[in-house]
């Protein structure tokens, strides 16, 4: 017997099923099939307005989907994960379905991580068209790796949690105004990650100029030799956020930072670093490949357009 439940907050038990399901589709696929904001909502309930589906086969969680309805330019955006024993059941098919009939009449965006042909498929059997993809770009630590060259009166200290917040968040906000996730951020987005095991000021690194914060770059290390524990593939850091104010753009901080932090994880002991970055910013991803990133793999988001009313 199979049922589908839509619920606004799940019960320990029930996150604890979603988290294993999510480990098995991550050891089966080689990709997590959950990002980082789904999976905090998960561990913390930080969103209020999602929608949680859960695909219930014979007892067991097979399936799960997360509906975030908050962006109203956009639309309400979607994940969703099958576990690997309960596949090609149409299983995937009936959660995408789900999503759509909780979007209602707006726009609904899937995002597939890695690109899975699966994933494709099963986009393409809902209806659904590719709109958006997000490359994962990786570089050696063990490679040259320059050193920063800041402009005369920068200068870079390290976060301070409990002081820096609401300055760091005034920031990122209108750094990333135009960005469809990011520029989004919260306080309490940032509170939630500060409660994350990987979470280090240590790698977080602010630039200042006359006491004004300007930029920033946001390190983030991945692994069992990490601060993070989720995953048990080898340690890799990662350029989790760079951002520079606009009125400094152009000067050559952004790549500086980017180099800060580089240097900082491979002081760490890492030995390779990643990050993500939207596969139409041209002049980002130029100077990721200026200091050495090649591309490694992409997320692409689906979106099917929004229902139409008919007139009688």
């Amino acid at each position: 017997m199979t049922e589908i439940e839509i619920v606004e907050r799940l019960t320990s038990d029930e996150v604890a099923a979603v988290l294993k399901l999510v480990a098995l589709a991550t050891d089966a696929d080689g990709v997590a099939p959950l990002s980082e904001h789904v999976m905090l909502h998960l561990r913390h309930g930080g969103d209020r307005n999602a929608r949680n589906v859960l695909l219930v086969a014979d007892g067991e969680i097979a399936g799960y989907a997360h509906l975030d309805p908050t962006d109203p330019v956009e639309g309400p955006s979607g994940e969703l994960v099958v576990h690997p024993a309960y596949r090609c059941q149409h299983y995937g098919l009936a959660l995408a379905q789900a999503l759509a009939n909780e979007a209602g009449r707006h726009q609904l965006r899937i995002w597939a991580h890695g690109d899975l042909p699966a994933a494709g498929q099963l986009a393409a059997a809902a209806g659904f068209k590719r709109v958006r993809a997000l490359w994962q770009m990786r570089r050696s630590l063990r490679t040259q790796l320059d050193s920063p060259r800041l402009s005369e009166g920068i200068t870079i200290r390290t976060f301070r949690t409990g002081h820096d917040e609401d300055e760091w968040t005034a920031l990122n906000r209108l750094a990333f105004a135009t960005h469809p996730e990011q520029g989004g951020w919260t306080r309490e987005d940032l509170d939630l990650r500060e409660q994350e095991p990987w979470f280090d000021p240590a790698g977080f690194f602010l630039a200042q100029r006359d006491g004004k914060l300007v930029g920033f770059h946001w390190t983030k290390v991945h692994g069992k030799n990490g601060r993070e524990a989720d995953h048990a593939h080898q340690a890799i850091g990662e350029v989790y956020v760079v951002g520079v104010d606009p009125a400094g753009r152009g000067s050559g901080l952004g790549r500086a930072l980017t180099l800060v932090g580089l240097n900082y994880l491979r002081s760490r002991g890492l030995s390779e670093v990643m990050l993500y970055v939207d596969e139409t910013n041209t002049p980002a991803i130029r100077l990721y490949e200026s200091l050495g990133f090649k591309h490694w793999h992409t997320d692409v988001m689906f979106a099917k357009p929004a229902a139409t009313s008919t007139g009688s």
